[in-house]
Formats: structure tokens, sequence, C-alpha cells
């Protein structure tokens, strides 16, 4: 008997011990995940607040992002950034990264946030977080008038001797080589070399997302058409930071919401996608 109710004495304290030890255990846990999650969530955002700037990844081609005949910065992500950038209380810093280099950009530190009409699909979502949208877009194409007078459907252009121009690493690119497999598809690391492969007449197609394919053939009537009535294929833009910043990216879908509602945004994508008013000022 003497030996069970020391066995059941010692086991009985056992317990009680393991069980403050769980407590602590866990309290030790609740503890650590706290401060783990205040710095993997809050420290982008607050260095953000703190330094006073945000560093903002564009890439250019208008009208999202360009530069005017200053030399200074102009679009509609220019406007968003840098409205953002004020109710944030911080200024915008502007780096201008060829489009390919965007998302590595970002993931090395260089920038806080892509602004910069992306896309949002789930390949670039396994490698950044996207906010809310904040616009709706579609993938367009602008043809060639001298290249492209005898094609008179979209199966034609499947064609080993048609060359369609891209941007690399892009929605359009991928777009391209899905519907027009056989055609020859070349890519480019800017919008800007595209335009201009299309306007010396070398490319038969140029594959972009909308309006720019539209204001091109409005530019250059003799040249170029823009023969769709409707997008190939629609898409939604939003903002994308890196994996883990969960405060910088409620307060990006917090502004979102907020100027959505305001109409804030919607009045600057109409005065940048559906006019060329902003050419003339």
């Amino acid at each position: 008997m003497l030996s069970i109710e020391k066995n059941t004495a010692i086991t009985g304290l056992q317990i009680w011990q393991c069980s403050i030890y769980r407590f602590f255990s866990i309290l030790c846990l609740l503890i650590f995940s706290s401060f783990a999650s205040k710095s993997l969530y809050a420290d982008a955002f607050n260095d953000i607040v703190k330094s006073g700037v945000l560093r903002v990844g564009v890439s250019l081609y208008e009208p999202w992002a360009f530069k005017d005949d200053n030399g200074d910065l102009n679009g509609f992500e220019i406007q968003m950034a840098r409205q953002l950038a004020s109710d944030l209380g911080v200024e915008p810093k502007f780096i201008v990264i060829e489009w390919p280099e965007l998302i590595n950009s970002l993931e090395s530190k260089k920038i806080d946030v892509i602004i910069s009409g992306m896309a949002i699909t789930p390949e670039r979502a396994l490698r950044v977080n996207f906010s809310n949208p904040y616009a709706s877009s579609g993938i367009d194409l602008a043809a060639s008038l001298l290249k492209t007078k005898h094609i008179e459907s979209l199966e034609e252009l499947n064609d080993p001797k048609v060359l369609i121009g891209v941007v690399s690493k892009t929605v359009p690119e991928k777009l391209a080589k899905k519907l027009f497999g056989r055609a020859t598809i070349k890519s480019f690391n800017t919008h800007d070399e595209v335009r201009k492969s299309m306007l010396d007449g070398e490319l038969h197609v140029w594959i972009d997302s909308a309006p720019i394919p539209r204001y091109l053939a409005l530019e250059y009537p003799e040249k170029i058409d823009n023969p769709l009535n409707e997008p190939l294929v629609g898409y939604k833009a939003g903002m994308a930071i890196n994996k883990n910043e969960q405060e910088l990216l409620n307060y990006l879908n917090a502004w979102i919401t907020a100027r959505d509602a305001d109409s804030w945004i919607s009045s600057r994508r109409k005065f940048w996608f559906e006019s060329l008013d902003w050419k003339h000022k």
C-alpha cells in the first residue's frame, strides 16, 4: 500500500509539474508569436512611415507611366502613387525598372511596392501579395496596315510567317503564345522597343494591354489599325508588395476602397484611358 501511495503521489506531482510546464510553454509561444507577428507584418509599413519615403517601382509605358516633354514622370500610375503617398504622409520615390525585373526588384527590397498596371495572376501571387484590384483592363492588339492587309481573321495570324511583338514576362506574351503558338513571337524588354519595331514596319502585330494598341492606331492611322471591337481577354490590376507585409497590405486595401468610393480612381482612369486630352497638357 505504501508503495502504491508513494507512486500515486509522485505521479500526481509529475502531472502537476507537467501542466505548469505546458502552461508556461504555451504562454511563451504566444508571446513569441506576438512579437514575431509584429516583426513580420508591421516592419515594412512602419519603416515607410518612419523614413517618410515610399519607394515605388514603375515601368515606363503610356499612359500608365511615362516621361513628359520636361522629363518629369507622369501618367495614371504616377498620379496614383503620389496620392497614395500623400495620404500616407510620406514622399513618393519613383524607381524606373524594366518590366521583367519589377518583381525581382521588389523581392530584393529595392522598392516597397509595384504600382505599374500589373495584372493579378495566380503565378505572380506565388511570389508577391497583391492588393485589391484598382483597375480593370484587357489585352488588345495593334496591326500593321501594310503587313496585315491580306489578313481577314485572327486565325490567319497563327502562321510562322506572322511576326508578333510582345513585352517579355507579361500576360500579353503568355496570351500570344497560347492563342498564336504557330506564329513567330518576338519578345522585347520594354514597350518603347516594341513600339519602335511596330512603327518601323518590322512587326505584323503588337499584342499589349489596352489602351496601348488603340492609342497607337489613333496616333498613326496611316500605319496602324486597331481591328478588334473587344479585347482578346480581360484582367484586373493590383499593387504588389512582398510576402508577409500584412500591415502594408491592409493599408493599401483600405486606401483603394476609400478612393474607389469617392470616385477619385475612376475619375483618373477616365482622364488617362478614355481620351487623349493628357497628351495636350
